[in-house]
């Protein structure tokens, strides 16, 4: 696992996957800080990352997109199913490649919590559980979207398909909001990882939403695992 973890960590600054991820979330996080804050002189911090959630709908098929996908395209697959690292292992170490590129975004988002704090007060607490929530809910994106990539044959079908289904999860609450039918509406906030993310918005720590999202994290994870098992079973081209 860690051979594969950072060969993928050298893959995402060899390439500009990692720099595209950093660099969009960033720019596109300071643009949100000056609306939501400064703009406002607001020192509201957990509005600002709520605004900031959409990013991983738009941005986590960035990292994911290569990580199957690009095996499968350039059949660098077969060596993997035919190494002795286990499927675990390899899924395990892309993920995490993945989510230490993630970590490093959050964590330049903590330059706004300095500026706050030269001109007003910041709220530890609830930032930390906002931070948490919002972590968890990248977390989660990102196994949703390692999992599709593991489905596609190229990099940009794996892109278009994650982004889907990052939508899909949105336009869950959405749908919920707009019907009638209350068990359909009580299923769309269950399994909706927006949904999941407001107590942690309110400074609340939902155990619930963290076992959920944990829950959600292993279960596309293992879900991968079990795809390239399978394909490992029935030959390494299909």
């Amino acid at each position: 696992m860690t051979a594969i973890y950072k060969r993928e960590i050298r893959s995402f600054f060899l390439t500009p996957a990692g720099f595209v991820f950093i660099g969009v979330f960033t720019v596109i996080g300071g643009i949100m800080f000056y609306m939501v804050n400064l703009r406002s002189l607001s020192s509201d911090l957990l509005t600002f990352l709520g605004q900031m959630t959409f990013l991983w709908m738009l941005l986590s098929p960035v990292l994911t997109m290569r990580l199957l996908a690009e095996e499968r395209q350039k059949q660098t697959d077969q060596l993997l199913l035919t190494s002795p690292v286990s499927l675990t292992g390899i899924i395990l170490g892309k993920y995490l490649a993945a989510f230490t590129v993630l970590l490093a975004a959050v964590t330049l988002l903590q330059v706004y919590v300095g500026i706050i704090l030269l001109y007003g007060r910041v709220y530890f607490l609830e930032w930390f559980i906002g931070m948490m929530g919002f972590i968890l809910q990248g977390c989660a994106f990102i196994a949703l979207d390692l999992f599709i990539s593991g489905l596609m044959r190229n990099q940009v079908t794996a892109w278009v398909c994650a982004f889907g289904a990052n939508m899909a999860m949105w336009v869950l609450d959405a749908l919920a909001g707009s019907m009638n039918y209350l068990p359909a509406v009580r299923v769309f906030h269950f399994i909706s990882l927006f949904k999941r993310y407001e107590p942690f918005l309110l400074g609340q720590l939902s155990f619930a939403s963290i076992l959920y999202n944990l829950c959600f994290v292993a279960f596309f994870l293992a879900a991968a695992v079990c795809h390239m098992e399978s394909r490992r079973v029935k030959g390494v081209r299909v």
